[in-house]
């Protein structure tokens, strides 16, 4: 006999599904304060690397940007409070969102050349490879 028994198992529930999509941590909530952690592209081009990091509702200054032995960190932290008084009550909403993440570099890169600008909910890196990094072009070679 099985004395260990999950919750749910005891009482089933018909609005257990209804529930469960209702309350889950991305409702009413921006994309990565569920999980903690924004969603990130990488990409490679002939002469940089880009970082996208998907935080809508944040402002360029939110960000911070650290680059310490070849590892890229970018962090985020807003805090948001109102206050609301009217006559009989006092409504005080407070909010605090944050984020870091952490990327080790390729040697390919030229620290002296990174920038970043932050637009319509997107945190964009440019990476500058450095010149002996970046590929040559494939070209044909004719036999003779």
């Amino acid at each position: 006999m099985n004395l260990l028994t999950k919750r749910g198992d005891l009482f089933p529930s018909v609005f257990g599904n209804f529930f469960d999509d209702f309350f889950k941590d991305d409702f009413m909530t921006p994309a990565f304060v569920g999980n903690n952690v924004p969603a990130v592209n990488v990409s490679e081009e002939k002469d940089q690397y880009k970082i996208e990091v998907a935080a809508p509702g944040m402002e360029k200054d939110d960000f911070k940007l650290n680059l310490d032995h070849r590892v890229l960190t970018i962090s985020c932290e807003k805090k948001k409070e109102e206050e609301k008084k009217e006559k009989k009550y006092t409504r005080k909403e407070f909010s605090f969102t944050s984020f870091k993440r952490a990327f080790t570099l390729p040697e390919s890169v030229n620290a002296e050349k990174i920038d970043a600008s932050y637009k319509e909910g997107i945190l964009h890196i440019n990476l500058q490879k450095k010149a002996e990094a970046q590929k040559a072009e494939a070209k044909a070679i004719k036999i003779s």
